[in-house]
């Protein structure tokens, strides 16, 4: 049954909701800013209302397989681990478009809240938030890179790391934190580069 599950989660997550949305809205998102197919990228071509559009169902994507199989089967452990983590992989390596996927940070959103009822989710989010703002302080409000914006996911699941394991989660969250955390920095990769290619 885990096999199954992560084969379907793994689908759920390859469902390219943001870069379908931008070409009902006529919008290419591989021809907009990083080419990037998510939610941000359909947000900066087509608007905030289709953004938000494509923010939920990229969250959803990821929140009602997991939350669904911790629901219905009687999952003890580690055999969480490889099906919370297929939704993002789809979403990163989505067939639906060749193996190239998004950056998967909605719907690492959504399967953390799917996880850990909303907790853990929320702590990224405010730490996010926190780093956006100390960011922003230290710049003087310029506009900040997708350079900037990837360092501040990659350190803002760092701290996670450090938040989950100080709250004394179980052994197999803290598998998926590290997998999770591993595939946002292939997400992000380009901009992990060129930040270390700076100093």
């Amino acid at each position: 049954m885990t096999i199954i599950w992560t084969i379907s989660a793994f689908l759920c997550g390859s469902f390219m909701f943001s870069y379908w949305l931008g070409l009902i809205a006529r919008k290419n998102l591989k021809t907009v800013g990083d080419g990037n197919p998510g939610a941000l990228n359909l947000w900066k071509a087509a608007g905030y209302r289709w953004g938000i559009v494509g923010i939920l169902l990229d969250f959803l994507k990821g929140y009602l397989i997991v939350v669904f199989v911790m629901g219905n089967e009687s999952f003890q452990g580690y055999e969480i681990v490889p099906i919370a983590l297929a939704p993002i992989i789809g979403h990163a390596f989505s067939p639906f478009l060749k193996g190239k996927g998004g950056k998967a940070i909605a719907v690492t959103f959504g399967v953390w809240s799917a996880l850990t009822r909303f907790e853990v989710s929320l702590v990224l989010a405010v730490i996010l938030a926190v780093l956006l703002v100390a960011t922003k302080i230290i710049f003087k409000g310029k506009p900040l890179s997708s350079v900037a914006d990837g360092l501040q996911v990659i350190i803002g699941m760092l701290l996670v790391g450090v938040y989950v394991y100080m709250m004394g989660f179980l052994n197999a969250i803290l598998w998926f934190w590290a997998g999770n955390l591993l595939l946002l920095a292939y997400t992000h990769r380009y901009e992990l580069i060129a930040s270390l290619k700076r100093k």
